[in-house]
């Protein structure tokens, strides 16, 4: 009988941004555990509103015990938190969340979906996220994933009760199960149906647990248990483990886990769909039953699995070549069936042990740019593979060598050009990126996906053993750390030039010209052009100097900007060649618990020209947890001091007009705690300290200032929330009068952590509130000890201040200048 031939693509590693940052091969036990998911078919969709909400315990078991296909679809990325390891706020923290969430997944054995809905901050019910959010948009994503993903049952990590938790919360359980009653429907959102099928879920739960973190059984409720404490003797982990790793995953949070020992149950409370008596996948059809030669292929499985070599893993190719001929046979488009021919082509590939890479020596390139690649497949064992043909860039190579086996790895230097036009790296949300409660990402396909896939991949055609495969390999920027030994990381293509610029916000005090260093980059040389700045006239700025930095490749201009007009503008940096015009600039975010990042926004410049009394005197600046209110500072002409261990001699605090502690000083930076004692004395002798917020949990000092108060989780999450204030107070009077304008074009909300059970020392002159609550006092309080002032406030100045909020920027002056 003729032997069958297929050529089937596989993704042989993680496309795009989402792969492991050191190269990973499986154990024979792990291809094992790999072959019992094979042979399973449940799917199972859980759904929250932030990286970090999912439950990973839950989702480790389901996908590694129950052996289901299981996604987690967030409908944010989590762009509006806080963040515990840097600086990065907005659209940068919602990719280190991003990638966060695929490591968690890589972790736990989920895989991740997004909806277009951007993370706003905190919201205290459904209501107001929804005066937020385009609903029938998000909607329609989760109607959308629903229907690609097909799960048999979905699992909401919120109930749908307002008021008992984050708004966004609430709302990932409303749309949910509106999404599990529509999705069914061709009716709904008919334009999905050019690409996927109306799909019903058998079920939707809610994973139980009361808000004290808690199982509760409510009367006339129906119930199923998990044990998720159980021990996974294949993998090595309990369940326990594997959701503490996973969740350890979300630094940027300060989410590191410990593992908890010993027996773990978890509940989900049926909501809707047909109901069951013994399991939540009761009446799930198993997929296989829906071919011909399904039953055959389950058997040929399960023999494998009951049989399997585990000393000598490519014993068992034969097999599994089997087993690929009868899936290979099986015609359709759903995703689950894609995913079967992607999983076997794997596990045919790792049982012989083999390695196939595409990596360069280079991170970066631009269009026109030439590259040199090396292609490597090896095959350690007897099994041979044979390279038919490689294809890079639409164009075939010519392939140099037959292939590789017995431990003689093929090699082949491939030398590619980057087509002019190419795309830059960008994560595809932030293509058309605008301000706004929503992603504006147009093409269906893409919506839901966690990033984009590579932008240069090869593609090898393969034969093993009579069978052909085809493999798409992404390029990687391959290097060896001192350090870490073996690092890939993304290879990235960028403009030709970009922008550089000194400053983000720019300051115009009384008769102050403000100045601003911009540097444009060159990637090849150097090449002649016109700065400009679009939104103003050319009376309004001169070109101070120029200097052409050759070894670096770049340009340095100074800029000194004129105006009479008071207020804030936006500008834009803009060179122009004889050709093109380039107004970009470069943002990389390196952690090494991620891939590096690197994203383009424009190169603008929020320019505030005020009649401000500012000292501009020396600043000793505590950091926390990362913030960008230094380098403000620093524009508004302070000198700033960056304090570190060594620093809090009481003589080198006197020097300082004030000393600023960076938001969750007293949560992360033990130096600081440690030295609470100086500064408090450095407050008695005249000193002015600002206490920016902390959190209520992990101090490590409960006595942040002279006299006693308490850190609540009070906040006022709506930014345009109404602010009534003692004018008179000192701190509002002077030296910069501030009035009700002043609390105009905040963003994101008011502020958080706000002090509570004040001591009678502190004066509290600002009262807030979201609608429908009660008055809020503890945003900013204030108190005179000895010679100084103490301030804390929970204001969010380390949103407002990067954000060249006037009114916020003229109060935090205010603050220091007491």
């Amino acid at each position: 009988m003729k032997k069958l031939r297929f050529f089937l693509p596989i993704i042989l590693v993680f496309l795009g941004l989402n792969f492991p940052l050191f190269a990973q091969s499986l154990s024979s036990s792990e291809l094992y555990h790999e072959l019992l998911k094979l042979e399973e078919t449940k799917r199972v969709l859980y759904v929250a509103a932030h990286p970090d909400d999912e439950n990973t315990r839950l989702i480790a078991y389901l996908a590694n015990e129950t052996k289901a296909r299981v996604a987690y679809l967030s409908l944010t990325r989590g762009d509006g938190g806080q963040n515990l390891i840097g600086p990065e706020l907005g659209i940068g923290l919602g990719q280190i969340r991003t990638q966060e969430l695929l490591q968690a997944r890589l972790t736990d054995g989920g895989v991740q979906y997004f909806t277009r809905a951007k993370d706003f901050g905190y919201s205290k019910n459904p209501s107001e996220t929804l005066q937020n959010w385009d609903k029938e948009t998000i909607l329609s994503d989760v109607v959308w994933v629903i229907r690609k993903f097909q799960p048999d049952i979905i699992i909401t990590r919120f109930n749908t009760i307002p008021g008992v938790t984050h708004g966004h919360h609430t709302t990932s359980a409303i749309l949910a199960e509106e999404a599990f009653a529509i999705s069914g429907d061709p009716n709904a959102f008919p334009e999905q149906l050019e690409y996927v099928k109306p799909w019903s879920a058998k079920r939707i739960f809610w994973n139980a647990y009361n808000f004290r973190g808690e199982f509760e059984a409510q009367e006339g409720e129906i119930y199923h248990e998990f044990p998720t404490g159980e021990y996974n003797p294949v993998l090595g982990q309990t369940y326990n483990q594997m959701a503490a790793n996973s969740r350890t995953m979300h630094k940027s949070q300060g989410f590191g886990s410990t593992a908890y020992i010993g027996a773990s149950n978890d509940h989900i409370q049926f909501i809707a769909g047909e109901k069951f008596e013994q399991s939540p996948f009761e009446g799930v059809k198993n997929r296989w039953d829906h071919f011909e030669n399904g039953k055959a292929t389950e058997l040929l499985i399960n023999d494998l699995i009951q049989n399997f070599d585990f000393r000598s893993t490519a014993n068992n190719l034969s097999t599994l070549l089997k087993i690929r001929e009868q899936i290979n046979q099986m015609e359709g488009s759903d995703l689950w069936l894609q995913e079967k021919k992607e999983s076997i082509n794997d596990i045919v590939l790792k049982v012989i042990g083999s390695k196939i890479e595409f990596v360069t020596n280079q991170e970066v390139a631009f269009p026109g740019a030439s590259v040199s690649t090396d292609l490597v497949v090896n095959s350690p064992g007897n099994t041979a593979i044979n390279i038919l043909g490689v294809e890079v860039l639409g164009e075939k190579v010519k392939v140099e060598g037959d292939g590789s086996s017995a431990n003689e790895p093929f090699r082949q230097d491939i030398n590619l050009t980057i087509p002019e036009g190419f795309e830059f790296t960008q994560p595809y949300w932030l293509e058309n990126y605008e301000e706004g409660p929503m992603y504006p990402v147009d093409d269906q396909l893409m919506i839901g996906k966690p990033f984009n896939d590579a932008s240069i991949q090869a593609t090898l055609n393969l034969e093993i053993e009579g069978q052909f495969l085809t493999i798409s390999t992404p390029l990687v920027y391959k290097f060896n750390d001192p350090v870490d030994g073996e690092l890939k990381q993304p290879f990235i293509i960028t403009p030709s030039i970009d922008l550089e610029l000194s400053k983000k916000v720019l300051f115009g005090i009384n008769e102050k010209r403000p100045q601003v260093t911009v540097f444009v980059n060159f990637r090849d040389k150097i090449v002649d052009g016109d700065l400009s700045f679009a939104g103003l006239n050319s009376s309004e700025y001169r070109i101070l100097e120029s200097e052409d930095l050759v070894g670096r490749k770049k340009r340095r201009y100074r800029v000194e900007f004129v105006s009479d007009q008071v207020g804030k503008r936006r500008i834009v940096a803009t060179y122009t060649t004889s050709s093109e015009s380039f107004d970009q600039t470069l943002n990389r975010i390196t952690y090494k618990h991620i891939p590096n990042l690197t994203f383009f926004t424009s190169a603008s410049i929020d320019w505030i020209q005020a009649d401000w009394e500012i000292s501009g005197g020396k600043i000793g600046y505590v950091p926390g947890a990362g913030d960008e209110v230094p380098e403000v500072l620093e524009a508004l002409g302070y000198q700033v001091t960056m304090l570190g261990d060594n620093d809090f001699d009481l003589d080198n605090l006197a020097q300082f007009k004030a000393i600023i502690m960076g938001i969750r000083a007293y949560n992360t930076n033990a130096q600081a705690a440690a030295n609470q004692q100086a500064l408090m004395g450095y407050v008695l002798s005249g000193g002015n300290m600002i206490v920016q917020y902390n959190t209520t949990g992990r101090l490590l000092t409960n006595q942040l200032g002279p006299y006693p108060f308490s850190l609540t989780r009070d906040r006022v999450s709506v930014e345009t929330a109404p602010v009534e204030a003692d004018y008179t107070h000192p701190i509002l009077a002077g030296p910069n009068k501030i009035s009700p304008s002043d609390f105009e074009g905040w963003v994101q909300e008011r502020g958080l952590y706000f002090a509570g059970s004040l001591d009678e020392e502190y004066s509290t002159p600002l009262y807030m509130n979201d609608p429908g609550e009660d008055t809020q006092t503890g945003s900013l309080i204030h108190a005179a000890y000895g010679k100084g002032n103490y301030v804390y406030t929970g204001l969010s100045f380390f949103r407002q201040l990067p954000a060249g909020v006037p009114g916020a920027v003229k109060l935090f002056v205010n603050l220091i200048e007491q």
